[in-house]
């Protein structure tokens, strides 16, 4: 029976890898045909022969950039977990010594974008912990094989065709363009289309290189922020307190009103001094739940986000730019909150559907409409209504499909 079963496990090997070698065949197989069509592509829109030649005779399938692709993380991220390995002491240390190392730079883009240096060195410090870590993929045969992929094949193609003529403008060669699986390059992770339209000279050596000059980086920085919309002049937003009492209905993006309108309300700043007497137009973000921060976003805070769509991260950059231009780290201690899996998040959305509480199609992503349910749900049960997946809601859903299923 041993060797029976031996045999059929080698059986069953031999075939998955089989299976599997066929599969990356074929794959690779299909690239190089998408190969030959993105080639003429290239050449159609203007690039050169030879610099088209030359960039396709190292662009190879990356099967590991259609894996992260479609990987997703097995656990839901939380703020405390996010911001605390992002905003760290080292980090505002070291970003401190570079704002003094490029002082000059520094001011003079201050004084031509209006982007306090502060800002322009947070920016770099999360997006490569200030040049530490650029990625080590070939961006070129990264975004040709995502371009050969059908999920995101019109975004990705036009990001390689960007690249290529970014090549050709700026001489830069193939093996030099490394990056993230996405594409994303040098000290400041721009996109091919993000460096084509806004990568500025800050060196003025005649290049515009991201990857080999921190002044270019920075430069770009400053002009990219300076065409996202950045207001000079005024902060991204602030931590502060919120009354007892505070209905968390009113937190979010739809709820803007004037700074003096949230005084009104109660909020405060975190050790309870008045909000300034403002008209400046801001929102509310609780990202940990009532027993987290909270803050006053502003327009540069949106800002951010249009450069990396994520509140967390544009608290994480706001607040290691105040760090770095010398003010204390949060108030409010960050929460010690569970660490859900997608799977968690799953089961609790298709709880909230049975209950009556729609948060649409389940799909293990804590969104706005998953929080909108969550919230409907802790008003009807008389928790606080902050829309996070607390202990408290996951117990209470679970005693009550019990008892709808007993009482069935």
């Amino acid at each position: 029976m041993k060797r029976i079963l031996a045999v059929v496990s080698a059986l069953a090997t031999t075939t998955f890898f089989s299976s599997f070698t066929n599969a990356q065949a074929q794959n690779e197989n299909s690239f190089e045909q998408c190969k030959s069509r993105l080639s003429s592509q290239a050449v159609d829109e203007g690039v050169a022969r030879t610099v088209v030649d030359d960039a396709f005779a190292s662009i190879a399938y990356q099967p590991r950039v259609i894996e992260l692709d479609r990987s997703q993380p097995e656990f839901v991220t939380t703020f405390p977990s996010y911001f605390s390995k992002r905003v760290t002491e080292w980090r505002v240390n070291k970003g401190r010594e570079l704002i003094d190392e490029h002082s000059e730079l520094l001011r003079n883009l201050e004084q031509k974008y209006g982007i306090p240096p502060h800002y322009l060195v947070a920016f770099w410090g999360l997006e490569t912990n200030y040049g530490g870590y650029k990625g080590k993929m070939p961006v070129l045969s990264s975004l040709a094989t995502l371009a050969c992929d059908p999920r995101r094949s019109t975004y990705f193609t036009q990001e390689l065709m960007t690249a290529l003529k970014l090549m050709e403008r700026e001489s830069l060669s193939a093996d030099t363009m490394v990056g993230s699986w996405a594409g994303a390059m040098g000290h400041t992770q721009f996109m091919p289309s993000a460096y084509y339209q806004y990568a500025t000279d800050g060196d003025q050596n005649g290049q515009v290189n991201l990857w080999d000059s921190e002044a270019d980086a920075l430069t770009s920085a400053a002009n990219f922020l300076a065409n996202l919309g950045w207001e000079p002049g005024f902060r991204w937003g602030r931590e502060v307190s919120l009354p007892d009492n505070f209905d968390y209905r009113l937190s979010g993006y739809k709820q803007r009103r004037p700074i003096s309108e949230w005084a009104e309300k109660g909020v405060t700043l975190p050790r309870g001094a008045k909000l300034p007497d403002s008209d400046i137009e801001s929102y509310v973000v609780v990202p940990a739940g009532h027993e987290g921060p909270a803050f006053l976003a502003y327009h540069n805070f949106r800002v951010i986000m249009r450069w990396n769509n994520s509140e967390f991260y544009a608290i994480a950059v706001g607040q290691l730019a105040n760090q770095l231009a010398g003010s204390d780290g949060l108030v409010s201690s960050l929460p010690d909150l569970p660490a859900y899996s997608r799977d968690d998040i799953l089961q609790m959305q298709k709880k909230l559907n049975q209950k009556g509480f729609d948060v649409g199609k389940p799909d293990g992503i804590l969104g706005p409409a998953t929080r909108a349910g969550i919230r409907e749900y802790q008003l009807a049960n008389d928790l606080i209504a902050d829309g996070f997946p607390t202990l408290e809601v996951m117990d209470s859903l679970n005693v009550q499909l019990q008892a709808d299923t007993t009482s069935a």
